[in-house]
């Protein structure tokens, strides 16, 4: 199961890495957000796929899973929405008021 992680951990990597060196400013907040993604699968495949008990009181069970870097995700998760929603705003921003999202486009000249 961990290899597979592996796997779809280094192609949501690829990807992201792909969107993020393109010209388009939509691009770069998906491969952003792609990235993100990645990099909590990338922490709960580290930290052990493992199947156990809840750690509930009252209850003998052998193994408990720990519910620590589940708790750290979830709150990656949540600062990640947060960033990505200001960044889809000031990108949408950037295309009304520039009326491209081409990078090219806007770094402007010289001369400005």
């Amino acid at each position: 199961m961990e290899v597979l992680m592996i796997f779809a951990i280094g192609i949501l990597f690829t990807v992201s890495t792909y969107l993020i060196l393109t010209k388009s400013l939509l691009r770069v907040v998906l491969g952003v957000l792609i990235l993100s993604h990645g990099a909590h699968l990338l922490f709960l495949t580290l930290s052990g796929l493992k199947t156990g008990a809840p750690p509930l009181l009252g209850e003998e069970a052998g193994s408990y899973t720990d519910p620590l870097p589940q708790a750290l995700v979830l709150t990656a998760i949540v600062i990640g929405f947060g960033i990505t929603a200001f960044m889809l705003v000031l990108a949408y921003r950037t295309y009304k008021v520039h009326e491209t999202d081409n990078f090219d486009e806007l770094r402007g000249s010289d001369d400005d």
